[in-house]
């Protein structure tokens, strides 16, 4: 089963003559309208960028268990041709990511040592570096074919990857690596109330790291 893709509120910068574009992936207990994605979906959109959201086959579905890997993959890759005609842009202009395991997604598809997808850039999302508790598995086995500028955005909290963890394991990405930190942010982005920082607010931060990220990629 095909992915079911929508631009949702971006559909409005689909028609701007961008030179680049964003492709969001939602994570596995979650489809195309979780909040980080819509929040960053229409933080492009202010700017003029447009973007993509889709959900995975499972979601399309109705089902919960996300699909086998593959499947995942192919997903990724359907939806990034999606958005390359829907924005006229190559694929070398995309930038591809999304939230925990769609971010995850897209990087393993831009990183194929078989079939590398090309990219303009990555913007992984509460990056999910290993289960909770389960620090010795990391997935991180395609980090090293990442050649493209990486945005990693993660929440201070995050019990899939501390900040110490990430930044350990990102050494091995050969692209230009950014941060985004939510401080007390947990694995979706939401801060202890002790912080003084709403989830709202901490989605703007993150939609606003997105942005930044994605407006300094440099194209030939």
């Amino acid at each position: 089963m095909s992915p079911r893709v929508v631009t949702g509120y971006a559909s409005r910068a689909m028609r701007t003559r961008a030179d680049r574009a964003v492709l969001l992936a939602h994570g596995a207990g979650s489809d195309l309208r979780a909040a980080a994605l819509v929040a960053v979906s229409e933080a492009l959109a202010r700017e003029g960028v447009p973007s993509l959201r889709f959900d995975f086959p499972y979601r399309s579905a109705g089902r919960r268990a996300p699909d086998r890997p593959p499947v995942l993959a192919a997903a990724v890759r359907e939806a990034a041709a999606e958005l390359s005609r829907r924005s006229s842009l190559p694929p070398e202009r995309l930038v591809l990511g999304g939230r925990s395991m769609g971010g995850r997604v897209a990087s393993l598809v831009v990183a194929d040592p078989g079939e590398p997808l090309p990219a303009l850039g990555l913007a992984l999302l509460g990056y999910p570096l290993h289960a909770p508790g389960r620090p010795d598995a990391p997935r991180t086995e395609h980090f090293a074919g990442l050649r493209v500028p990486v945005l990693f955005a993660s929440g201070t909290r995050d019990t899939f990857g501390s900040p110490a963890e990430l930044r350990a394991a990102a050494r091995r990405v050969r692209g230009p690596v950014s941060w985004h930190w939510v401080e007390s942010g947990d694995h979706g982005f939401k801060p202890l109330r002790s912080s003084g920082i709403g989830t709202d607010e901490a989605l703007a931060g993150v939609a606003r790291a997105v942005v930044e990220f994605v407006r300094a990629l440099p194209v030939a």
